[in-house]
């Protein structure tokens, strides 16, 4: 039997490679990912190495064995069918007869386009009759203190999410909770709503990071439609501004909360406030 973590060598599948080498033997790890070469610290380590691709059915052929526990990290490439990416794992864990197939979704509340991809995986998964463990992850800490060059840049936050909250948390946090599901039992078929402990609006945002630079950093709210041209002009795709746009808008609704207390639950600890976050990411 093999733990089993897809898209290891991405951000939150580090965290959770990591953090299943404190808990388990090296050899129980297996780590798929689509280079080889970006795993060669893990493979020195002990863990065992499996190359594979969504976009290529084929690599998956074999991958898994009966019993093994395994956690889909949902694909990033939002123009190339993630569904249908996710489907192929899906498939390929029904075929060895898994234990457990866990997926890090999207908040049940959450309606932007964002979830729809989500919401079409874990219909595929709940249909394929693998047993899952829904882990609908909240938004990260990251998203925005890994972005904080043009914050600092114009001493602003910008966001069109007027006075919405979000319930974000580290991806440390989230990792942590996925690996208490692969490394613990009775998790089979249940749905956890994942967030952070204490939510935090835009303002509360900018008033932390004045706090800790000792500058004047001030949120300026601004429209969806206005947001989208900023981020175009900024480089961002087109259709991505408007998805990221469209994130705004249903935190601006409430659906980044999450109060289900689930994460810190599984984590086995408070999660990480944005402070801290923040912190830490002006020291890096």
């Amino acid at each position: 039997m093999s733990i089993v973590v897809t898209g290891a060598t991405g951000h939150l599948g580090r965290h959770v490679v990591e953090q299943l080498l404190d808990r388990v033997p090296a050899e129980q790890v297996t780590a798929v990912v689509r280079s080889a070469a970006k795993a060669a610290d893990l493979a020195g380590r002990g863990v065992r190495i499996a190359v594979a691709d969504y976009n290529d059915p084929a690599t998956f052929d074999g991958l898994f064995a009966a019993g093994d526990k395994v956690l889909l990290i949902s694909g990033n490439e939002f123009d190339k069918g993630r569904v249908g990416q996710h489907r192929v794992v899906i498939d390929a864990a029904k075929a060895a007869g898994v234990a457990l197939l866990a997926y890090t979704s999207a908040p049940g509340s959450l309606t932007a386009a964002l979830a729809d991809d989500h919401r079409g995986t874990e219909e595929a998964l709940l249909g394929s009759g693998v047993p899952y463990t829904l882990l609908r992850n909240g938004w990260y800490h990251e998203n925005y203190t890994e972005n904080l060059a043009p914050v600092l840049e114009h001493d602003a936050v910008l966001a069109a999410a007027g006075e919405g909250r979000i319930s974000s948390a580290s991806r440390a946090d989230y990792a942590a909770a996925a690996v208490a599901v692969l490394t613990g039992e009775g998790h089979e078929n249940k749905t956890y709503e994942l967030g952070g402990d204490e939510a935090w609006s835009f303002a509360e945002y900018a008033a932390e990071l004045s706090r800790q630079t000792g500058r004047e950093i001030v949120y300026n709210a601004v429209t969806p439609e206005a947001l989208t041209g900023i981020l175009a002009g900024a480089g961002v795709p087109g259709p991505m501004a408007a998805v990221l746009a469209g994130l705004d808008v249903s935190i601006e609704k409430g659906e980044l909360v999450v109060d289900s207390g689930d994460l810190s639950r599984l984590a086995g600890r408070p999660a990480t406030p944005i402070a801290e976050a923040v912190a830490a990411a002006l020291k890096g």
